[in-house]
């Protein structure tokens, strides 16, 4: 189903809007308070932007517009049924259906035979420790939130990100071991005709 608005950062302000009517700038701190810019890349603009396409589609609204001395005009947006509707006619959608995505690494894996073999362990031993390094931050701050009181569904993102991180960890050590071995990397010269 092709849906009015499609960017990753208009569910998130949808979900957020649930908990009650907010200003934009309002919207930014919270995603940023609670870690969502670690999944949906966003800037100020862009959000701006996506609340002008969920305004238009409808899926929100401008509940109320305050002015203060010390600030320009501020519009609060609130959630529209139709609005409601989409949030979790979207999410049934992305939780059900699995979907084939395009990340840059599998683009690399996939034409990786370019490169020296030598090189490519050289590239995949420096991906691993950038991976460990990624994985025991990720770690920590789970830990951390956890005992600090935040509820395991606020950190299940966290979760899917360690294990995406283990799978591609495992991944990448056993092909530096393959691409490591002295069989693979002649046969890799004789298919391109170089030695280095």
């Amino acid at each position: 189903m092709r849906r009015k608005v499609s960017n990753p950062l208009a569910l998130a302000v949808l979900a957020h809007l649930v908990m009650g009517p907010m200003h934009p700038y309002e919207l930014g701190k919270q995603l940023k308070d609670t870690g969502k810019d670690r999944n949906i890349k966003f800037n100020r603009g862009s959000l701006y932007m996506v609340v002008e396409q969920l305004l238009k589609a409808g899926f929100i609204a401008a509940q109320e517009t305050v002015k203060d001395t010390q600030r320009p005009e501020r519009t609060i947006y609130a959630l529209t049924d139709a609005g409601r509707t989409e949030l979790h006619d979207w999410m049934r959608e992305l939780v059900r259906d699995p979907a084939h995505e395009y990340p840059r690494f599998g683009v690399a894996l996939s034409l990786i035979a370019v490169l020296d073999p030598v090189e490519a362990v050289e590239l995949l031993e420096t991906r691993a420790e950038a991976l460990t390094k990624d994985l025991d931050e990720t770690r920590a701050m789970v830990e951390k939130a956890a005992g600090d009181g935040v509820e395991w569904i606020f950190l299940v993102e966290e979760e899917y990100r360690m294990s995406l991180a283990q799978a591609e960890l495992r991944l990448v050590e056993k092909l530096t071991g393959e691409l490591a071995k002295p069989g693979y990397q002649l046969r890799w010269r004789e298919i391109f005709g170089r030695e280095r």
